[in-house]
């Protein structure tokens, strides 16, 4: 009998450490070279800022979408060509019912008189679960940013450039996985919100007109501003990232991502702006929180703001690309772990 449970716990272990051994094998594929690349091109000029509804914006949906093309990760269901097109109220920008209004968009009264809702786009893709393909983690980042104000050019590299490759350098590695027969047992949405900025609009207009649903979706990751560093922190160490929300709504959440941290990259957790009087109120400033409205457990990584946040500064020459790359590690081992550990996520607490 003894013999037995040594040979039932030297199996566990090697299954164990196999999956481990995996997903530092995916995780070596995210790097900074081709994180630089992507951003270099995505904060560049050419996109114009990013601004909701402006041709920056759509080159920028195109941009995302065509990466996923080329990499073979499918697009999320009920999407038109990647994309989950929406109306955001943006001051300035006037429309005159009757409009004629895609198919996709939906759940709004056509009345006759002028509103000031133009059409703009989510981008959504997805790497389906080998056993459980209904329950749903669904990583986010805003694609928009402020745009142009006269000649000056708000490229957004940091805010939410950063966030917005981190996930296509995440979808990368997960298809790596699925095509060498590794895929993630959970299914993983990679979403990318417009209008970020006007309010969390996308993120909102997500959360009420779901592409999967949200009681089977058991996780959102959020990811905004992870390329920099905080020069109000008060510490040396560079290698931190601050959570907000993880203990929110799931112990079991909070938990994990704080042992994945432990095993794999060590960075310094900083809960800072997770006080609950936190007077910045970032919990409530980023598109998680219209996941957290909806009581599903969320994690926002976030690197603070800088003398560049929503300033001309804020392009790719400044952004930590070696932190970038750190970071963007973290986020994909926890989400492997959410992915394929045998509990999932649940939520117990208020």
């Amino acid at each position: 009998m003894k013999n037995l449970k040594l040979i039932i716990l030297i199996f566990s272990i090697s299954i164990s450490c196999s999956q481990e051994n995996l997903s530092d094998k995916y995780a070596e594929s995210i790097t900074s070279n081709e994180l630089s690349d992507l951003l270099y091109e995505f904060a560049s000029d050419k996109f114009e800022g990013r601004e909701t509804g402006e041709p920056g914006q759509k080159l920028a949906v195109n941009f995302i979408r065509d990466f996923y093309k080329s990499n073979e990760i499918d697009k999320a269901d009920k999407t038109e060509d990647y994309f989950q097109k929406l109306l955001v109220d943006v001051p300035g920008k006037m429309v005159t019912f009757p409009y004629s209004f895609p198919d996709s968009v939906r759940g709004f009264m056509m009345n006759e008189k002028e509103v000031n809702w133009i059409e703009t786009e989510n981008v959504a893709a997805i790497i389906k679960g080998s056993v459980h393909p209904d329950e749903y983690i669904i990583i986010s980042a805003h694609l928009d940013h402020v745009g142009k104000r006269g000649d000056d050019i708000y490229n957004g590299a940091d805010d939410d450039g950063s966030g917005s490759m981190a996930l296509l350098e995440l979808a990368q590695a997960f298809k790596l996985a699925e095509s060498e027969g590794n895929g993630p047992k959970r299914s993983i949405v990679f979403l990318h919100v417009t209008g970020e900025e006007k309010g969390l609009l996308g993120s909102e207009y997500y959360t009420m007109d779901p592409l999967y649903s949200l009681e089977k979706t058991i996780t959102n990751l959020n990811v905004d501003m992870i390329g920099r560093t905080d020069p109000n922190r008060g510490s040396d160490n560079d290698r931190y990232i601050y959570l907000i929300g993880s203990d929110r709504l799931s112990s079991k959440l909070h938990e994990t991502s704080e042992e994945v941290n432990n095993r794999t990259i060590n960075l310094e957790l900083d809960y800072t702006f997770n006080e609950l009087d936190d007077p910045n109120n970032f919990y409530e400033r980023s598109d998680h929180f219209n996941f957290a409205k909806n009581n599903i457990p969320v994690i926002f990584y976030f690197s603070g703001t800088h003398e560049d946040y929503h300033g001309t500064g804020d392009t790719p020459d400044k952004i930590r690309y070696d932190l970038l790359t750190e970071r963007t590690k973290l986020i994909f081992y926890t989400a492997w772990e959410i992915a394929n550990m045998d509990e999932k996520i649940e939520v117990d607490k208020e």
